[in-house]
């Protein structure tokens, strides 16, 4: 079983807060009763008044409370299990989370840009697998391979420079740490998809994509930025404070570097993409991938989830319905039976 919308637990709350009122008013009434006068008198006067009544509608609006609460919750029981087979490819996104990418010389900048782009690509495939690795200096496994695309979008709005303590861009150490995704006795095809701005500070880049490419890789890589260049703001807040500088004291200006991302998708027979234009990179990803060939790569048992709200809203409703039209004075044939022993005689 699951709860779709756990947010609404919280409204358990007004359970409690309803009885502290109903004894708080119960209390308030025993008072005023003893300043008017003699209890046994005040029974006297009023013969029907019944004391198990109130405490059953209080009973009924806590169940009707209950009720609605829980159905707002939704929870959702798994009523049958069905074997699903998918057909795809494995796919890695390697994203670059250097400094360098958060030049805005490609609108709103272009460490967000290529997070629309990789969502925008995540949006458009069926059942392929997919996993996340992001690089700066040194590269760090965002997310292994999973096929649930809701977790990899979760990942991927939250991948920023911070999360990787080594600063540059090291093309090699992200390619070698998404060929660690693939599993090398699967005859699944495998598929890299790097997006960057090309600016490498490291050597091998092309020596790795060829290791890649013996591995039965392919990469198609996507480059985010101008060849014109851009600076590096430094923010706080949302604010511009400053740029980004070099030793020298001179402010950076970071370009483009195409020629480095083309040959790394050369050296895997793969392909580049200029990542500025959002809609020629679906166009281009969707023709490549239709190119590859698809593998029968998983059989999984899953449960169908079906919402039993319903229910509870249903039983909350009735409960609410006799609460309404339930009187507070004696039922005569509850008062036969005496239940509280309402009928002594004084």
């Amino acid at each position: 079983m699951e709860l779709d919308e756990k947010k609404y637990l919280y409204l358990l709350l007004i359970l409690p807060i309803v009885v502290l009122v109903f004894l708080f008013n119960l209390y308030w009434k025993r008072k005023k009763q003893r300043e008017f006068g003699d209890l046994e008198m005040v029974k006297k006067l009023s013969p029907e008044s019944s004391v198990f009544k109130p405490v059953l509608k209080l009973v009924l609006l806590l169940l009707a409370l209950l009720g609605l609460i829980i159905g707002l919750v939704n929870p959702k029981i798994g009523t049958k299990m069905e074997t699903v087979k998918r057909e795809g490819i494995d796919i890695v996104f390697a994203m670059d989370v250097s400094k360098s990418m958060l030049a805005e010389d490609v609108a709103p900048s272009r460490l967000e840009k290529s997070k629309q782009i990789v969502s925008q690509i995540i949006n458009q495939l069926g059942s392929d697998r997919i996993g996340i690795v992001a690089y700066a200096g040194s590269a760090f496994p965002v997310l292994p391979i999973t096929t649930d695309y809701a977790v990899a979008k979760m990942f991927l709005q939250s991948m920023n420079p911070g999360m990787v303590s080594s600063q540059g861009t090291s093309l090699d150490e992200a390619i070698k740490l998404s060929s660690t995704y693939f599993d090398d006795k699967s005859k699944t095809s495998k598929l890299l998809i790097l997006i960057s701005d090309g600016e490498d500070h490291s050597e091998g880049a092309e020596s790795a994509a060829e290791e890649a490419n013996k591995l039965g890789m392919k990469i198609i890589t996507i480059g985010v930025g101008t060849e014109k260049g851009g600076t590096i703001p430094l923010k706080r807040n949302g604010i511009v404070e400053s740029f980004q500088r070099d030793n020298n004291n001179q402010v950076v200006i970071t370009k483009l570097n195409r020629a480095g991302l083309e040959a790394i998708a050369k050296a895997t027979k793969g392909g580049y993409v200029n990542g500025n234009n959002t809609k020629e990179v679906l166009e281009y990803i969707k023709n490549a991938l239709d190119k590859i060939q698809k593998t029968e790569f998983e059989a999984t048992e899953m449960a169908d989830f079906q919402s039993q709200f319903q229910w509870f809203l249903g039983f909350a409703f009735i409960f609410l319905f006799l609460d309404i039209f339930l009187l507070e004075r004696k039922t005569s044939w509850v008062n036969k039976l005496n239940l509280f022993n309402e009928n002594k005689k004084i």
